[in-house]
């Protein structure tokens, strides 16, 4: 039985087949051959020299080592695909009794650290918002609940008036679980209007209990929530709950604390938050230690 080639030497027969077979356009023939190249001198570097001495750990560690290096998704996905291209050539031409490439998953990449606002200009932003028409009591509402309590937006949404009125607000979260989550002063100060005041001005036929009523007159859903925050602060109703959490955390809340108010589970979910406030450590440190 002749020896399997190089891996070099079987990249370099692919490339030319492919270039002649499949008719393709010679930016999509240079991207496998640099593509290919760059797995060839990984797997070389682990000593894999012949074709059919790259094994799929091999593979799986090309690709974390891609991921780790920074490489978007979509680069990472395409030398994946080159590589399966490849590897299923070669188990049809012999070369190999099986593609190493089979199978294998683009690594996922780790989960990014969430954006909070910053606490001084988001305060200052809640406390201009002064109107006084219905609409504007309601929104300022929305949005100090969603900062103080640190609620899902669904979540938010279902709140009916009975649910307000004291300092602690009962919750039903993901999987009917229920917590109570603190409101704090200036929140309840901005509901205690609202339904004093704007609530009655807008309810109409169907509002039902529903704490939250557009203009309409109906109940307002997690989707007018969105266009709530999205219209008073140019963003997104999770941006808030980041906020809740990491600003909990650089005031020195504990992380079992942080994950039972936001209703999570497990803690590691939770712990995403910890590298920001690492970093918002970090930064203190920087700007307050003499010898840092």
């Amino acid at each position: 039985m002749n020896a399997a080639p190089t891996l070099a030497d079987a990249i370099a027969d692919f490339i030319r087949r492919i270039e002649i077979e499949r008719g393709l356009s010679q930016h999509t023939v240079a991207a496998y051959e640099r593509d290919l190249a760059q797995l060839s001198d990984f797997c070389e570097r682990l000593g894999a020299l012949r074709v059919d001495e790259v094994t799929r750990r091999a593979i799986r560690r090309y690709m974390a080592q891609l991921t780790t290096r920074g490489y978007s998704r979509r680069s990472v996905a395409r030398k994946l695909s080159a590589a399966r291209s490849f590897f299923a050539d070669a188990a049809r031409r012999g070369l190999v009794p099986a593609s190493p490439a089979e199978g294998i998953r683009q690594p996922q990449r780790p989960a990014a650290l969430p954006k909070a606002l910053p606490a001084r200009g988001l305060g200052k932003l809640l406390d201009s918002m002064d109107g006084t028409k219905p609409v504007d009591q309601r929104d300022r509402a929305i949005l100090e609940v969603l900062y103080s309590s640190g609620l899902r937006v669904s979540e938010l949404a279902s709140l009916r008036v009975q649910d307000v009125g004291s300092d602690m607000l009962r919750i039903v979260g993901k999987g009917n679980k229920t917590r109570i989550v603190p409101l704090g002063r200036v929140a309840q100060d901005a509901v205690n209007r609202y339904v004093a005041d704007a609530r009655g001005q807008l309810v109409g036929q169907g509002a039902g209990d529903a704490l939250w009523v557009g203009v309409r007159g109906g109940p307002l859903d997690a989707r007018g929530v969105r266009r709530v925050v999205q219209k008073r602060l140019g963003t997104f109703p999770h941006a808030l709950r980041h906020s809740f959490a990491t600003h909990l955390l650089e005031g020195g809340a504990d992380l079992r604390t942080v994950q039972e108010l936001l209703g999570h589970v497990e803690l590691a979910t939770t712990q995403i938050y910890t590298s920001v406030s690492r970093r918002h450590l970090k930064s203190t440190y920087e700007r307050s230690h003499p010898r840092a």
